[in-house]
């Protein structure tokens, strides 16, 4: 058991440390680009936007596609590959002379979309009970990766200018690629949940009403995080802080909100108060963005309101996925992670472009109380939202006897969702219902 948390926290780990590779390739660019992109052959205003918002298009066309192909070819293939993409597309932003170019890097970044296959490796290398923990560290890369791209991206820049940044992405591909070749963990096998067709899968998912509300939940969760940064650097303006030490506003206010989610979190699990806890995230999003609506801009509101912001995103930016993983039927956590990534980037897209229209024709106020009210629907939405049943991972020594012959009356026991071969371990591994599984049903087959 010891050896299954070893490579718990090991996965953990490295695939986070894949998460902060894509991430810093997508932020390091954002307080940059439309400034120095007007250099570029052929450039204007609207194809500098276009140049930004093109990454997170193409991820959100083919993290479906991707996702389900990882269920097929496995997960690190795919990832391999992605990262592989990616770098071609940081070279080509790299040498790019003319917008036209830089858009085709930035939208061969965005293909290679490897969210979804990462989430999913994920919740093929953790246990149930220590998902969401698991969900919360990626999650944290995320921030953590936002941070420090608002830092490294305006000095890589002065340095070496655009075409540095995408150098230096281009070389965290390459280290990526590394990673998950020859750290990741292999993903364990298991012959029992592999099965159906790639079309089957995504329909079993796209039909699932939970799984739908969770996918709508992370296009509702992006769409405000998204148009939130489209208005609050204006405020931070307004309020006399230059935008060269907006970090220094960003930073402590994300770690603030990552330490403070954690009782939550823990409360979440242990006492099985996922949903108290969910509807409380939503509501301090509504709370913030309403109060940033209706209160003069200063920055120590702003602070204020950004750490509430910021503790409920987080909160939910670890509940969601665990949720989601939970909830997908075996056999489709390739597709559920990638209707799941796609609605993320799709949330973030809209959210940019609907954000950045009202902030033009309406002022940053605007912004506030559409996220409000977005943030007031998705209350009500989820108020009437089902938690999964708790779950557990249950390893059974196979006594020397074949895996292949005990998968199927494993599966058939009370209680059991997945059957895992732990090749490493010479073990099974269980997903059970906590509340239904009974260890003792084991004897029937001779095991312990």
């Amino acid at each position: 058991m010891q050896t299954t948390v070893h490579s718990e926290r090991r996965a953990v780990a490295s695939l986070a440390s894949l998460y902060i590779t894509r991430m810093l390739g997508l932020f390091m660019v954002l307080p940059v680009l439309v400034v120095l992109g007007a250099d570029y052959q052929g450039a204007t205003p609207a194809l500098l936007g276009l140049a930004l918002g093109v990454y997170g298009l193409t991820q959100a066309l083919l993290q479906i596609p991707l996702g389900l192909l990882s269920d097929f070819l496995g997960r690190k293939p795919v990832i391999i590959a992605g990262l592989a993409v990616f770098a071609l597309g940081s070279v080509t932003a790299a040498t790019a002379t003319s917008i036209e170019w830089l858009i085709i890097g930035r939208a061969l970044q965005g293909a290679g979309a490897i969210a979804a296959a990462v989430m999913a490796l994920l919740t093929d290398l953790t246990s149930d009970e220590n998902r969401t923990k698991a969900m919360a560290s990626v999650g944290a890369s995320i921030g953590v990766a936002f941070a420090m791209s608002l830092v490294l991206g305006p000095v890589i820049a002065s340095v070496w200018g655009l075409a540095g940044i995408f150098w230096v992405t281009a070389c965290l591909a390459v280290m990526g690629i590394l990673v998950a070749a020859f750290v990741v963990p292999k993903q364990p096998k298991s012959p029992v949940v592999e099965q159906g067709s790639a079309g089957s899968r995504l329909r079993t998912v796209l039909g699932h009403s939970q799984l739908v509300r969770l996918d709508l939940g992370v296009f509702f969760l992006h769409f405000l995080m998204t148009a939130l940064f489209v208005a609050v650097p204006g405020v931070l303006v307004q309020s006399a802080l230059p935008v060269a030490k907006h970090w220094q506003v960003y930073l402590p206010v994300m770690v603030i909100a990552f330490v403070a989610m954690v009782p939550l979190i823990i409360l979440a699990e242990k006492r099985r108060k996922t949903k108290p806890v969910f509807l409380i995230a939503v509501a301090s999003l509504c709370v913030s963005l309403l109060l940033m609506a209706l209160v003069p801009a200063s920055l120590v509101w702003a602070v204020v309101l950004l750490l509430v912001f910021f503790w409920g995103f987080n909160l939910l930016e670890a509940t969601l996925p665990s949720l989601m993983s939970k909830t997908a039927p075996a056999g489709t956590k390739g597709a559920a992670s990638g209707v799941y990534s796609t609605c993320q980037f799709l949330g973030a897209f809209a959210g940019g472009a609907f954000g950045g229209w009202l902030l033009q024709q309406y002022g940053s106020h605007a912004v506030f109380w559409l996220g409000a009210a977005v943030a007031a629907v998705w209350w009500l939405f989820s108020y009437s939202m089902s938690v999964p049943k708790p779950t557990q991972q249950v390893v059974v020594n196979l006594e020397g006897r074949s895996f292949e012959q005990l998968a199927e009356p494993l599966k058939r026991l009370n209680g059991v969702l997945e059957v895992t071969h732990l090749q490493e371990l010479k073990a099974a591994s269980l997903r059970v219902h906590s509340d239904e599984f009974q260890r003792g049903s084991l004897q029937a087959l001779g095991l312990q």
